[in-house]
C-alpha cells in the first residue's frame, strides 16, 4: 500500500476501535444514551477513545456521529492535564487527526478549532465555576474519578450542555470507588463500557505487562488500576483492604500443618450458595498461611466434595474442616464414597457468623496471617462483611470456609487427627 492508503486506513477509526472504545446505542432505559461512561485499566484506551469520539463529533463522522457538533467542552482534572493528555498526548486530539483534518489550536485562548467550525473548549475541573456560561453540544471529562471537585464541577457541566438536539457526554476514567461515580454508573440514561489494561496490549509495551501483571495482578490496586474494577470495602467491615494488602507474601515457609476447610452449600440449585472451600495452614512461628481458595458455586455435593479432595491432595493437607449445620452425616458421607481415606473433622456453627469472624480478624490485626498470593472473590467478601452481613444479602461462604480454617489452626486446642492415610 502507498503512504497515502496507509494514513487513510490508520484515520478510520471505525475499523481499529475496541469494543470498549464503541459506545452503546441505546441505555439502560430503553431510550438513547445521555452518558456513556469507558470504565478501564491504565493503558486500556481510554485516552484514545476519548480523542477518537470527539474527532468524530467535531468532523460529523458516522457511525459515531450524524452530523458536526458545533460547541464541544473538554473537561479535565487541571488545565495541564488537558493539554498535556487529552489535547497534546500521544493518544490525544491533536495525534489523532490526519494533518488534513488537525484542528488549530491555541494554548493562550484554550481552545482548538477545526476548519469546519467547530470549536472545544479546554477547562479545569479544580474550577468548576469555568464552566459556567459556556453552553455545549457535548463534552468529553477524562480521570473524573480523581478530581477533587468531581460533583460540583460535573453538575456546572451538566448546565452547560444545552446546544443541539441530543448533547451528550463521555467520561473515560479508572475507576475509585467514590459515592458519585457509583451513582454515575447506576444512572439509567448512562451507558457503560469496560477494559482491562491487557485489552489494548498489542499498543503497549511487553515489559510494562510483564511487570505490572508479576507485581500487581489480583492486588486492590491491580484490580482497579489494571482490571479496572471499581473495588469497595464497607466501613463498618471486620476487614480492609490496606489491612489485606500488608499481609500479602509471596510464599509460604515449610508448614507444619494444613487444613482445608469447606462450608458445604443447602442445596445445589443454580440459585444456591456458593460451597466455600479454603486451604491454610500454619508454621512454627505461629503465622497462619492462607493458601488457596477453591470455592466453586452452584455445585452438587460430588462436585464440590470432589473439589475439596483434591485440593487437599494437592497440598498434601493434614485433614478437611467440614461444617456439618447444613447435611450432618450426609457430608461426611459424600466425601468418604469418594475417598475414603480423607481424615475429616466435622464442626458446627453455635454461633453467629459476625461472633465466629471476629476473633479471625483479630489475628489479621497482629498480623498473625498472611495471604500467600491474591485471592480476589475471597478478599471482597471480607471487606464487604459487616454486622448484618454482606452487603447484597447472599451467605459470605469463601468467608465461612476461611474462618473455619483459621479457627482449626489457631483458635481451637490441637485434637489428635490421623496423620496416616490409606493409599
Amino acid at each position: 500500500m502507498s503512504e497515502a492508503e496507509l494514513a487513510f486506513l490508520d484515520a478510520q477509526w471505525d475499523v481499529f476501535a475496541h469494543d470498549h472504545q464503541r459506545p452503546p446505542e441505546l441505555a439502560p432505559n430503553g431510550r438513547p444514551w445521555l452518558t456513556w461512561l469507558m470504565i478501564g485499566g491504565r493503558g486500556a484506551g481510554k485516552t484514545r477513545g476519548g480523542a477518537e469520539w470527539i474527532r468524530c463529533q467535531a468532523l460529523g463522522l458516522p457511525p459515531f456521529a450524524s452530523e458536526p457538533v458545533a460547541r464541544i467542552a473538554l473537561v479535565g482534572e487541571t488545565e495541564h492535564d488537558v493539554r498535556e493528555v487529552m489535547i497534546e498526548g500521544v493518544s490525544g486530539l491533536l495525534a489523532v487527526h490526519p494533518p488534513d483534518q488537525r484542528p488549530q489550536w491555541q494554548p493562550s485562548r484554550k481552545r482548538l478549532e477545526w476548519s469546519n467550525g467547530a470549536v472545544a473548549q479546554a477547562f479545569s475541573a479544580d474550577d468548576p465555576e469555568s464552566l459556567r456560561g459556556p453552553q455545549f453540544s457535548c463534552a468529553w471529562s477524562d480521570e473524573m474519578a480523581k478530581w477533587r471537585y468531581a460533583e460540583a464541577a460535573f453538575d456546572m457541566l451538566q448546565f452547560g450542555l444545552r446546544l443541539g438536539a441530543q448533547p451528550r457526554q463521555l467520561i473515560t476514567t479508572t475507576p475509585r470507588p467514590t459515592s458519585f461515580i457509583k451513582r454515575l454508573l447506576a444512572d439509567p440514561a448512562a451507558v457503560t463500557t469496560r477494559a482491562p489494561t491487557q485489552a489494548n496490549a498489542f499498543n503497549l509495551a511487553p515489559t510494562f505487562l510483564d511487570a505490572v501483571m508479576t507485581r500487581y495482578a489480583g492486588t486492590r490496586l491491580g484490580r482497579q488500576e489494571i482490571d479496572g474494577e471499581l473495588v469497595e470495602e464497607r466501613p463498618d467491615a471486620l476487614w480492609s483492604r490496606a489491612l489485606i494488602e500488608s499481609c500479602r507474601v509471596a510464599e509460604a515457609p515449610p508448614l507444619t500443618r494444613i487444613v482445608v476447610a469447606v462450608d458445604p452449600p443447602a442445596s445445589a440449585t443454580k440459585r444456591a450458595d456458593c460451597c466455600g472451600i479454603v486451604a491454610a495452614g500454619i508454621a512454627d512461628s505461629g503465622l497462619v498461611y492462607v493458601l488457596a481458595d477453591d470455592s466453586v458455586a452452584a455445585a452438587t455435593p460430588t462436585l464440590w466434595a470432589s473439589k475439596a479432595i483434591a485440593l487437599w491432595r494437592r497440598l498434601c493437607a493434614d485433614v478437611l474442616v467440614v461444617e456439618v449445620n447444613q447435611g450432618g452425616d450426609m457430608v461426611r458421607s459424600v466425601i468418604n464414597e469418594i475417598d475414603a481415606g480423607v481424615p475429616v473433622r466435622p464442626v458446627r456453627a453455635l454461633r453467629g457468623k459476625w461472633l465466629r469472624a471476629e476473633p479471625v480478624a483479630a489475628l489479621y490485626e497482629q498480623d498473625r496471617v498472611k495471604h500467600v498470593g491474591c485471592f480476589p472473590a475471597l478478599e471482597d467478601e471480607m471487606c464487604d462483611f459487616g454486622l448484618s452481613g454482606l452487603s447484597n444479602g447472599r451467605s459470605p461462604d469463601r468467608l465461612d470456609a476461611l474462618v473455619w480454617a483459621i479457627h482449626a489452626l489457631a483458635l481451637q486446642p490441637k485434637a489428635a487427627e490421623p496423620r496416616i492415610r490409606l493409599l
